[in-house]
Parts: C-alpha cells; sequence; structure tokens
C-alpha cells in the first residue's frame, strides 16, 4: 500500500467534515450572537431609524410617520445653501486639524523617540489634554481667550500686541478653534506615532548606518515606508473624529460670530432641536455619513496604493 492509500484512507469522510464545519460555525454563530446582537441595538438600529426617519415628513411639533416624502428631505439638504457653506467650512476645518496636528505630532513623536530619559515624565505631560473632556477644554480656553479678561490677551499686552476678539471675529474664530482643537488631539498622534517608531525593526537603520546614509535618506527611505500603515490608521481615526466635531463648537462659539464656526455637526443639531425638523435633520446625517464613509475609502484606498 503506498503512502497516498494511506493518506487517502486515513483521511476522514467528506459528509464528515461538512457535518463538522457546519457544528463549528453553528456554534460560532451562538457565541457571537449576544455580541452581534448588542452592535446592532447599540449602531446599527440608531442608523436605520435615522434612515427611515429622513424619509418621513417628522418633526417635533407633528411626531409621527404619517407623511411619507421619499427624497424630498434630502433634496432641501441638498439645495440648502446654509448646508453647504457648512460642509465647506467642515471641509476646511477638518484639513486644517488633521493636517496640523498630524505635522507637529509626528515631529514630537521624532524628538521623543530618541529620548532616553524621563521619557514616561513626557508621556504624563502629553497625555493631560488628550484625557481632558472636550467640554472642559472649552470652558477652560473660553475663559483663557476671553477678550478683556483673558489670559492670552493680557500675555500678548506685555509684548505690545493689541488685544484680539478670538472668539468674535469672523477673521479670527474658526483659526482659534483649529487651535485649542490641536492643543486638545495633538497628543492622540503622537501617541500612535510614537508606539509606532518604536515599533520599528533596528536592523534596516544598522544596514544604512553601515552604507553611510545621512540621517535624512534613512528617514525618507526607512521610517517613512515602515510607518505608512500606521499614519494611514492614524490619520483615518483623526479624520472621522474632527469630521463629527461638535462640543467646542457648542462650548465656545454656538457656531457664531455669524456662521463663520458653524460646522456641520452642529448646523444638523440647530435643525433638528432649534427648527425641530427631524426628518431633514436625519437627511443631513446620512448625507455626511456618506461623506465620511467616502473620505474614508479614498484615504484607505490611497494609503494603501503608497505601500
Amino acid at each position: 500500500m503506498t503512502l497516498a492509500d494511506d493518506r487517502h484512507l486515513s483521511a476522514p469522510p467528506v459528509a464528515v467534515q461538512t457535518a463538522v464545519e457546519r457544528r463549528d460555525r453553528m456554534f460560532g454563530w451562538l457565541i457571537s450572537s449576544p455580541s452581534l446582537g448588542l452592535l446592532f441595538l447599540v449602531i446599527l438600529f440608531p442608523v436605520f431609524w435615522a434612515l427611515f426617519t429622513s424619509v418621513h415628513d417628522y418633526t417635533l411639533i407633528a411626531p409621527n410617520f404619517d407623511t411619507f416624502n421619499g427624497l424630498d428631505n434630502y433634496m432641501k439638504a441638498a439645495g440648502d445653501p446654509e448646508f453647504r457653506h457648512t460642509l465647506r467650512l467642515t471641509a476646511f476645518f477638518v484639513a486644517a486639524v488633521v493636517i496640523l496636528e498630524f505635522a507637529l505630532g509626528f515631529l514630537i513623536a521624532l524628538m521623543l523617540h530618541t529620548v532616553e530619559r524621563f521619557k514616561s515624565v513626557y508621556y504624563a505631560i502629553l497625555l493631560c489634554p488628550l484625557l481632558m473632556n472636550p467640554v472642559i477644554v472649552g470652558l477652560i480656553w473660553r475663559m483663557f481667550l476671553h477678550p478683556s479678561l483673558g489670559i492670552v490677551n493680557y500675555l500678548l499686552s506685555l509684548v505690545g500686541i493689541e488685544p484680539v476678539n478670538w472668539l468674535g471675529s469672523t477673521k479670527v474664530a474658526l483659526w482659534t478653534l483649529v487651535m485649542v482643537d490641536i492643543w486638545h488631539q495633538v497628543s492622540f498622534m503622537i501617541v500612535l506615532l510614537l508606539a509606532g517608531l518604536s515599533a520599528l525593526p533596528r536592523e534596516p537603520y544598522e544596514a544604512a548606518r553601515v552604507d553611510g546614509a545621512s540621517i535624512f535618506r534613512s528617514f525618507w527611505h526607512i521610517t517613512l515606508p515602515l510607518m505608512w500603515p500606521v499614519i494611514a490608521v492614524t490619520l483615518l481615526i483623526r479624520l472621522i473624529f474632527a469630521v463629527k466635531t461638535y462640543d467646542l463648537i457648542y462650548i465656545m462659539t454656538r457656531g457664531g460670530p455669524g456662521v463663520a464656526t458653524d460646522l456641520v455637526s452642529y448646523f444638523i443639531y440647530r435643525t433638528a432641536f432649534v427648527s425641530l425638523n427631524i426628518g431633514e435633520a436625519s437627511a443631513m446625517s446620512a448625507i455626511l455619513l456618506a461623506v465620511i464613509l467616502g473620505l474614508t475609502a479614498w484615504l484607505h484606498r490611497y494609503m494603501r496604493s503608497l505601500t
């Protein structure tokens, strides 16, 4: 009897394999069903409910689903100049905070990567802003940036600079929010990027040092290519959370002055709970979700093309 015959005889029948696989699959579904049910209730059900509401004329004045209006709410949202303005404003805000936070965070992470002493102290200092609630951050910076009583204008007056109306000027308010968001969230970039740098292998750097490569060439040809997966994940997460920025707007500016800081999340809130139009606000939320998914898919594909 040949070895092939022995293998054939020792292999279980196909029917037995199929039954075992079916049993394992059913057991897997049974074990994961509580988590899947909780996931549906917490995430999927609100999304489906919002989509269902978005195709009805549902308001807090008449909270019922008697009137089905199809895509009317979506057409109103797409034709609303204020909604398009908030989308453009949000795109500018997201681009500014993500690019600046990444550049500053990567620079600080590279600096801390070379530090040996007191690294735990630096970690603790960097994590302090990230651990603070956004509402607390907004209240603190609102006091700091007060035009007459804030410490920021007081420090500027010591060097002869006139007070700035940080939150009351249409030219400065959005950049002020960008600055506050960077102060609050740049630690997130630093921690993730520093973790990625710490996990890089040492062998390519030792080989480059033997070949006489400069620090810049090692960074460009070794560090960046190896860091692309970490950079992609970091940018994706930060992009998603930046689009949803709401807390700072509500606490610091309420969308003002005028509509200078009226980002899309706050505008949807106003549509739902000030204008009381839940159906149209749900349609705007669905559009925002589609935009976020599209940006995430594009950025993920772009980052994969670079690796």
